[in-house]
């Protein structure tokens, strides 16, 4: 691929519009698409108050276009992102249009968190160049985007979008093999799934597991991984740790029915006010708050 790319984003939601600053910010072109004629007239402001909020050059928003008709916007494009709603249905029929509509060149991406991409891109005549790419919400400051191949995609296209990733500053992981979540969405609801369990099972509070994580290993996360830690404290001690705690860990092969039984008590999370804990306004505000100055502090911490 050359130095700069013409970009299209397809959505300019949440996910969108933060993978059109990236984009942007680094010097490419974007164009970008969405049906919604509120989030298209919004979707530079929003780009420009994230880059002063982030002592970034603002000017950058001028390098996203936002464009009326999908047609247009990817007409001349190298590499599309699609970020739209979770829906394997709605992402189906999208790439199917979008095959007939780019540059015979040009990059496919789904930008799903879950969804195997060889679902999303069955019967693409040109699968070769269809993959996946998995951006983390605020994708301009999460720096992990994993790419995922099916078994139809060309390396040299996972390998050319892993060092544009990396060239406009982010952390690509290479997913060789298309499983549902692909990696960090099943690392992190491995967690969830016994979180669940412990509060469901009467062990703790919900607010004692989030205390538990966050003051403990998670304090080591961020330099320390699960497979390093497991070769720092040793082999055979994680196996002797694992033939006790493992027998006990929830093995649900389904959603937990303790998440039903909240569902049905109307209590949804933070927006009905309660889920596993009650939220205030003031308090989710807060909360929110916080997660987005912890990111801004590790992204200037290591120099992003």
């Amino acid at each position: 691929m050359n130095d700069k790319q013409q970009i299209a984003v397809i959505g300019a939601g949440l996910m969108g519009h933060g993978i059109a600053q990236v984009f942007a910010l680094a010097g490419h072109l974007v164009t970008v698409y969405d049906p919604s004629a509120d989030a298209l007239m919004s979707l530079r402001d929003r780009v420009r108050r994230n880059l002063v909020d982030l002592g970034q050059d603002a000017s950058a928003a001028d390098r996203v276009h936002p464009v009326e008709a999908m047609r247009d916007a990817v007409a001349s494009v190298d590499v599309v992102f699609e970020a739209g709603p979770e829906n394997l249905a709605f992402k189906q029929q999208l790439f199917a249009e979008l095959e007939t509509l780019v540059p015979a060149h040009c990059t496919l991406a789904s930008n799903t968190s879950v969804i195997p991409i060889t679902d999303i891109m069955r019967g693409l005549a040109t699968g070769r160049r269809a993959l996946g790419t998995h951006w983390w919400n605020p994708p301009f400051l999460v720096p992990l985007v994993e790419v995922i191949k099916t078994a139809e995609t060309d390396p040299t296209v996972a390998q050319d979008m892993f060092n544009l990733l990396a060239a406009v500053g982010k952390t690509p992981a290479m997913v060789e093999k298309d499983v549902p979540g692909f990696i960090g969405n099943r690392l992190q609801h491995a967690l969830w799934r016994e979180a669940v369990a412990l509060v469901a099972e009467g062990v703790c509070s919900a607010e004692t597991v989030d205390t538990v994580v966050k003051a403990s290993f998670g304090r080591r996360l961020p330099v320390l991984g699960p497979l390093e830690n497991a070769d720092l404290v040793g082999i055979d001690l994680t196996l002797a740790i694992h033939e006790t705690v493992l027998p006990a860990i929830d093995s649900t092969p389904g959603p937990s029915p303790y998440l039903a039984q909240l569902i049905g008590e109307g209590r949804l999370g933070m927006k009905s006010g309660r889920g596993f804990r009650s939220w205030t306004p003031e308090q989710q505000a807060e909360l929110r708050a916080r997660v987005l100055a912890h990111l801004k502090a590790m992204n200037a911490a290591e120099g992003r």
